[in-house]
């Protein structure tokens, strides 16, 4: 599996019941602190082999710094936080490589494993299942008022909350109940990677637009005009794949996110075992809509 699709991940198969899952993901500073940006970059790019349902072994660092304008004291602060997140995951860093560059710039390629026979796919949704998202939204808009330093302080600190999360236990658990289809929502925003889903398998996601859970205070930041230029790139793309509502109240909802939740489609009684489960370890999951046969738009909100 490589990149013939819209997969998270790249697979290539070493074994019978076993396969490496590939990626990498690099981004630009979102908040002040080296040590938390590093953890960001880290859990985003581990992100993608959790979307896959694997499980991570291996990283490497890839770092773009200036050294002639910042002191490598934040170099290192950055490379801790990517280590301190590699460490919770249980994978090893086995290397990288430093580029001198006018922009900071941090990121890692991870390697997982997993047995093929559980691979998650993102385009294998099934008529009946039900969609599960693993975190709020609005982690892009937020990132923008924090450059701007026009962001509350609890709702900066809920946003790094979500960035810092691994997606480890949602995937473990959409893995063990037998999840349909799965991705994790970044760069092409909730509806951008909801609509690579249902395109992917030639259906229609059918979702309340007032389940979807975003972060409160996003709506005041967006009546400010803080938002990021890829939430409109984003809207540009996708828009015509979506219907039922339409215009600002899902502008949120194509806003680009860093180490995002996982949107995953279960059969219902799973989702309901995978709601029930996360409730019960204190973790964020909510139902959002279902899975319907195709022959319209790949969105339609109600």
């Amino acid at each position: 599996m490589g990149v013939e699709g819209a997969e998270d991940a790249g697979v290539y198969r070493i074994g019978p019941s076993l396969a490496l899952v590939e990626t990498t993901d690099i981004i630009t500073p979102l908040v002040d602190d080296p040590f938390t940006f590093g953890r960001i970059a880290a859990a985003n790019a581990l992100s993608d082999v959790y979307a896959m349902g694997g499980r991570p072994v291996t990283a490497m660092n890839l770092a773009f710094f200036p050294a002639c304008s910042l002191p490598t004291s934040i170099l290192a602060a950055i490379l801790a936080g990517g280590s301190d997140a590699l460490r919770e995951a249980g994978a090893c860093l086995v290397g990288g490589h430093t580029v001198e560059d006018q922009e900071l710039k941090y990121g890692l390629a991870v390697t997982g494993l997993i047995d093929p026979a559980r691979l998650v796919r993102n385009c294998t949704s099934r008529p009946g299942d039900l969609l599960v998202l693993t975190k709020p939204l609005g982690t892009g808009i937020v990132s923008t008022a924090i450059k701007a330093q026009m962001v509350a302080p609890a709702l900066e600190a809920e946003a790094i909350r979500w960035m810092t999360l691994l997606n480890a236990a949602a995937a473990g658990l959409m893995v063990e109940l037998g999840a349909s289809s799965a991705t994790d929502v970044t760069g092409f925003g909730f509806i951008g990677h909801a609509c690579e889903m249902a395109l992917g398998a030639q259906l229609s996601f059918r979702i309340e637009l007032a389940r979807v859970p975003v972060m409160a205070g996003v709506a005041d930041l967006v009546q400010d005009g803080l938002i990021p230029a890829g939430c409109y790139r984003n809207r540009e793309h996708y828009a015509h794949h979506v219907s039922g509502i339409g215009g600002d109240p899902l502008l949120p909802l194509f806003d680009p996110q860093t180490s995002g939740g996982l949107l995953i489609a279960l059969p219902p009684q799973a989702a309901a075992e995978f709601l029930a489960r996360s409730a019960d370890a204190g973790a964020f999951a909510v139902c959002l809509g279902e899975v319907e046969p195709g022959g319209g738009s790949p969105l339609v909100f109600y």
